[in-house]
């Protein structure tokens, strides 16, 4: 396994740059059903801990508080050493003020089962709501040991530097840092690397990248005649027009792939983790799904490869805005009467 450049600042504990997300757990967008969460979740959570996977990713709003039970549960079937594994969780801010903050913080360790959140994180920034109160809600938290680290969420650069702001200002002492910003980082996602990339890489910081596989787009698996269900048919990615106008960098990541005989899903995440201050948490339905995502920790790209991918993602047009919604409206419509 390969870790992360920046360590838990407060616990010195390492970050895996392959790590696992769970939104999948107890959720029913994914639809894997009641047996993927009472067996299949156990074994991939035990797995990820044999393959030297230390960090775990939920949040409060998957499947309303099941992910955080089944993964909490899982790790303690497995007997994982808290030590060595970092749990991140995140609060959904409808309501960010201190004490909500506070208490919602509390759930989510009852439900996971520990003492202290290692990594704590705003799901995603409250457009009315500034993070001055949400942040001393998080100092609180802090002080008492209920969470270990601050990280944000979905947060544009500015914003990730006012909440840096507001947590310094509401904590006694060194001030901390809002440590790390979840964003969706992957082949056709790539604006992180625009600001939020460089400010990570210049200030000691953390990217962890969700959907670094574009919710498997960028596996090869489908095309634009795979019908698509779950969270997929929401994802405008997966509209026909756009999986055709993907097929080219697709087709190209098959081409490295193939040049070092591993799969496209592993170049995909290769690129993704080839800062070493990004940690990629993919999900995982199975666990030889999870044993390839941890198998690209291992996969050294060549500057060639590279460049090679960078332009062929470079090309990449997708439909988007409301163009993308109207087209994802009437995709909706075509399944419906297609089942109908």
């Amino acid at each position: 396994m390969r870790y992360a450049c920046t360590t838990l600042a407060g616990s010195g504990k390492r970050l895996s740059q392959i790590g696992l997300g769970t939104w999948q757990f107890g959720s029913t967008e994914w639809g894997y059903g009641p047996a993927y969460d009472g067996r299949e979740a156990a074994a991939i959570v035990r797995r990820a801990l044999e393959l030297g996977i230390t960090v775990f990713d939920t949040a409060e709003i998957y499947g309303r508080g099941r992910s955080e039970q089944i993964l909490g549960a899982a790790l303690r079937d497995a007997d994982a050493d808290p030590q060595a594994i970092v749990i991140a969780s995140k609060i959904f801010p409808v309501l960010p003020w201190e004490p909500v903050v506070q208490q919602r913080a509390v759930a989510s360790a009852r439900r996971l089962g520990v003492r202290e959140i290692d990594l704590y994180q705003v799901h995603q920034p409250n457009p009315v709501i500034k993070d001055g109160t949400t942040m001393r809600g998080m100092a609180a938290l802090r002080e008492v040991g209920l969470i270990g680290e601050v990280g944000v969420s979905n947060y544009d650069l500015d914003r990730w530097r006012a909440a840096d702001r507001a947590l310094a200002q509401a904590c006694t002492g060194v001030p901390p840092v809002v440590l790390s910003n979840q964003v969706q980082y992957s082949l056709v996602h790539r604006d992180p690397e625009e600001a939020l990339v460089p400010f990570a890489r210049d200030n000691g910081r953390l990217i962890l990248a969700y959907s670094p596989l574009t919710q498997g787009l960028l596996s090869g698996r489908f095309t634009a005649g795979t019908a698509v269900t779950g969270v997929r048919t929401a994802n405008k990615h997966f509209l026909p027009d756009n999986q055709r106008a993907a097929a080219a960098l697709i087709d190209t990541v098959r081409d490295v792939a193939a040049t070092r005989g591993v799969s496209a899903s592993m170049v995909a995440l290769a690129w993704v983790i080839r800062h070493p201050f990004v940690v990629a948490i993919p999900g995982a339905s199975s666990v030889a799904q999870l044993e390839s995502n941890v198998a690209a920790a291992e996969l050294e790209l060549s500057p060639s490869d590279i460049a090679t991918l960078d332009a062929a993602a470079a090309s990449y047009r997708p439909t988007t805005g409301w163009a993308s919604a109207s087209a994802l409206l009437k995709e909706t419509a075509r399944r419906r009467l297609r089942r109908s």
